[in-house]
């Protein structure tokens, strides 16, 4: 006769019970992640169909901003995409959007807003990338 083992609050890593009690846990996993997942997907999706006002980071060798066209900047440079915004500050040498910040909304969630007017100067060291937020975006006034 075997000695009894004394009970350690686990199962066997091989038992029937062990294996199930791992596949229950696996397949709860699985469904929150898809359900936060789909959370995700969904809000980002909303978010991308409010977004008027593309948003831009300047990178430079000193610093990064986000800017943002608004549509009379848009009417203006003839597009709001990259190569408009880099052909005009190499065309030109200067332009002037909205810098854009995060900001808390009066309804208390986090949006992109314009926080002011800025002139940006092109150089050679200057890059410009479009930016994606999950954030709503706020139209300039």
């Amino acid at each position: 006769m075997t000695p009894a083992t004394p009970f350690t609050g686990t199962l066997p890593a091989g038992s029937p019970r062990s294996r199930a009690r791992t596949a229950r846990q696996f397949l709860a996993t699985l469904i929150a992640t898809l359900i936060v997942a789909f959370a995700l997907a969904w809000a980002f999706a909303s978010t991308a169909a409010e977004q008027g006002v593309p948003l831009f980071k300047i990178i430079t060798v000193r610093d990064e901003i986000v800017v943002g066209v608004g549509p009379q900047d848009a009417a203006s440079l003839g597009g709001n995409d990259v190569t408009v915004i880099g052909r005009a500050l190499k065309g030109g040498g200067e332009l002037t959007l909205w810098q854009y910040a995060v900001r808390k909304a009066p309804d208390g969630e986090l949006e992109q807003a314009p926080l002011r007017r800025i002139s940006i100067i092109g150089s050679d060291s200057l890059r410009v990338e479009p930016y994606a937020t999950p954030l709503r975006v706020v139209a300039p006034k």
